[in-house]
């Protein structure tokens, strides 16, 4: 319980006194190190997550951990913010909570701890376990009349009895991924219920418990790639399923399981291996919303089902040859009736009201600025809320709006990221925040008060306070080929020194990354750079949301392409800043952001000094299925595959480290391979780092993270050289 004192002393001593101790401080703080960084406890703590309103808006629970430690155990504090305390407590032998839900009473909250189904009461929050089967389970739920726990494992839907502690397979679709090593997000069962590769919906209960909408996935007839297992005794040969860009995808559709006879009915859903299944929800009438698109992010539908017979009728469609990377969400509206959905119509992502029959959905929300998250209906206060980049396109704040439209109240105040959960009722709303040097924590605020949010945990170790953590600055250029306004975020040594010009560091690059925001161990990596004396600049490439339909979509079969363009802008603006080395700017990045990485180094030679390139995708051939969106299909399009890395290699001339885990399913280890050989024999200089277990996630687990950040920082120190400060 040392965090609360913690809070306790905090809240006593003010903001002004903490920035003295702070300031105290600064002179003697230890020096950020990689080690520092991934150790336990963290130096930010274990943010808070999963906030969750009982039924009667009266208490809010979450999962957290006070002490710094990964595990969490849940935590419950009232709608009014008093009250905090943990309820759950650690269980020897057994590992933290992973997911819990509250029972319809309001009065038990059932979880999930090292692979079991648990209970405990809100009033002695003492636990028992009510099964001892162990797995992996996931997707817990409780059924809207409180009779059934309900979760998913080894891809089939079990009940368990909550009155008699009847524990049941309902289903009996799953099969067993042909994978022999359970890594990499494509390692997923053949037949599930499920979600597909990059998440979506699972299932979910209607309102009067009959019948529960399941997601079917059934990858067997999808390609067999080898993904061989380096690190047993022998070589294990070893498959996944798999495809590429012009293969069938996943076959994907809804089933209607029925409660009381065990009945699962699989609808025909049209293109169901060209078409996603977005998300599906029950109107309180018991009808069923299904939101679908096309994995070439062109087609999006929205259909209603009748459970009774599982008729689809199509209450919308929208076409866009130039859709890409789109925002997709949908959610009924508190009449049960109309839907209300986000979507880019205009040219910018908005709440629509769709009332069924009609052609033309009507604009709720602010076209000038992005909507940014899922509507939350709210039917106590008719109210929608919802996440939006107004007034910045780096921020996101929690706005409301009646369910008719109309001007909507801007419920938050700090700068930073803010995700909303409002209460059952409306009337307050519990956020996680975050900023550029503050680490998620839980609010909560009065929506009828007008008072500022209200912090609830404190999770980061005294160490984070004592430290002087730089402040990134925002700044805007102009793009060097057209009349885009770029945007980036800078961080800066502090005291800069005049007449010293600093080396630059871009990253980790990407879209989307000029954002108010932490991003976690990225962020402290960034504020080991900026202390050993670099500059550190992320840009907002072409691609990136939150600046207009046309500049999203110029990405669209133009993967490192204006992109690099932009990058080159960035490198054009810093060149005018006197403190800036132009002859000393490295780039680093994964997934797509080490593939601007390598695609920079080797169509403009000198840009860049030095880079990094992480997890680098480099031949669209072995993209995934879903890259359709970007690249479409080489029988389509085939312009978009003739741009792989390997034309360009024979321009490098400039620093190259490749980083890649042999078990990367995202971006096959094959692909940087084939890639290294072309580069040896064109007797090119380059270093190459590759790593056996880890997969597109090459920083996890910890100690490859400490093994290749220390390679990253050391060939930027050697190709660079930063001076002491």
């Amino acid at each position: 319980m040392k965090k609360l004192l913690l809070i306790v002393l905090f809240l006593i001593l003010g903001c002004s006194q903490r920035s003295e101790e702070k300031n105290a401080l600064a002179n003697k703080r230890p020096a950020l190190t990689i080690d520092r960084i991934l150790s336990k406890p963290s130096i930010t703590g274990t943010s808070p997550s999963s906030p969750l309103w009982s039924s009667d808006s009266r208490q809010l629970a979450f999962l957290w951990n006070d002490s710094g430690l990964s595990r969490r155990e849940i935590w419950v504090v009232s709608g009014d913010g008093s009250g905090l305390r943990q309820l759950t407590s650690e269980v020897e032998g057994e590992g933290g909570v992973k997911m819990f839900v509250w029972t319809p009473n309001a009065a038990d909250i059932i979880y999930l701890r090292s692979g079991d189904l648990w209970h405990t009461s809100f009033a002695n929050g003492k636990g028992k376990r009510l099964t001892n089967t162990g797995g992996n389970k996931s997707n817990l739920a409780v059924s809207p009349n409180g009779r059934y726990a309900s979760f998913l494992q080894g891809g089939d839907l079990w009940l368990f009895n909550l009155a008699s502690s009847k524990l049941e397979q309902q289903t009996k679709v799953g099969v067993p991924s042909i994978s022999r090593v359970p890594l990499g997000r494509y390692n997923r069962p053949d037949v599930e219920i499920g979600s597909y590769v990059w998440g979506g919906p699972t299932y979910a209960w209607s309102p009067d418990s009959r019948t529960i909408a399941v997601h079917y996935v059934d990858r067997r007839k999808m390609r067999k790639v080898p993904f061989p297992y380096y690190l047993g005794k022998e070589t294990l040969e070893n498959n996944i399923r798999r495809g590429y860009p012009g293969d069938p995808n996943e076959y994907r559709t809804i089933g209607l399981f029925n409660v009381e006879n065990g009945d699962l009915k699989l609808l025909d859903l049209p293109g169901p291996t060209v078409n996603r299944v977005v998300g599906f929800s029950w109107s309180p009438n018991g009808k069923l919303l299904l939101d679908q698109e096309s994995d070439s992010a062109t087609d999006r539908w929205l259909f209603t089902i009748d459970p009774t017979n599982g008729r689809l009728q199509k209450i919308w469609h929208d076409y866009r040859e130039t859709r890409i990377y789109t925002s997709i969400a949908s959610a009924w509206h508190s009449d049960g009736e109309r839907v209300v959905f986000l979507s880019d119509l205009g040219d910018r992502y908005g709440l629509y009201l769709l009332t069924p029959g009609q052609e033309t959905p009507k604009l709720l929300t602010n076209k000038s600025f992005d909507v940014t998250g899922a509507p939350l209906i709210n039917t106590p206060s008719n109210r929608i809320f919802f996440q939006s980049n107004e007034p910045s396109p780096y921020e996101r704040h929690v706005f409301h709006i009646s369910d008719e439209g109309g001007a909507s109240t801007r419920v938050t105040t700090l700068p930073g990221q803010h995700r909303p959960y409002p209460s059952p009722d409306g009337m307050r709303v519990a956020l996680l925040h975050n900023s550029d040097i503050s680490p998620t924590e839980l609010y909560l605020m009065d929506t009828r008060s007008g008072l500022p949010e209200s912090q609830i945990t404190m999770s980061f170790n005294p160490e984070f306070i004592s430290k002087s953590w730089v402040q990134p600055r925002y700044a805007t250029f102009k793009s060097q080929i057209d009349d885009y306004t770029l945007h980036a975020r800078i961080l800066e040594p502090a005291n800069l020194k005049r007449g010293r010009q600093y080396p630059v560091i871009f990253g980790p690059a990407y879209s989307n990354t000029v954002r108010n925001r932490w991003a976690g161990n990225t962020s402290l990596l960034q504020q080991l750079l900026v202390e050993r004396g670099y500059i550190v600049i992320q840009v907002d490439v072409r691609g990136s949301t939150g600046y207009g339909r046309e500049f999203r979509e110029e990405f669209l079969m133009d993967f490192a392409g204006n992109d690099i363009e932009d990058l080159e802008s960035a490198v054009n603006y810093l060149s005018t800043l006197p403190y800036v080395d132009p002859k000393r700017i490295g780039i680093w990045g994964s997934s797509y952001g080490g593939t601007l990485t390598i695609y920079s180094l080797f169509k403009k030679p000198g840009l860049f000094k030095a880079g990094v390139a992480g997890a680098a995708a480099v031949d669209p051939y072995f993209f995934g299925t879903d890259d359709v969106a970007i690249v479409r299909r080489p029988e389509t399009h085939p312009e978009a595959f003739s741009r792989g890395a390997l034309q360009y290699a024979d321009n490098l001339e400039d620093h190259l480290l490749i980083i890649h885990g042999m078990q990367d399913h995202v971006v096959p280890f094959k692909t940087v391979a084939v890639l290294a050989e072309e580069l040896i024999r064109l007797e090119k200089d380059f270093d190459f780092v590759f790593v056996p277990g880890a997969t597109h996630g090459w920083t996890r687990p910890t100690h490859y993270a400490r093994y290749l950040f220390s390679k990253l920082i050391a060939h930027f120190d050697r190709h660079l050289k930063p001076e002491s400060q």
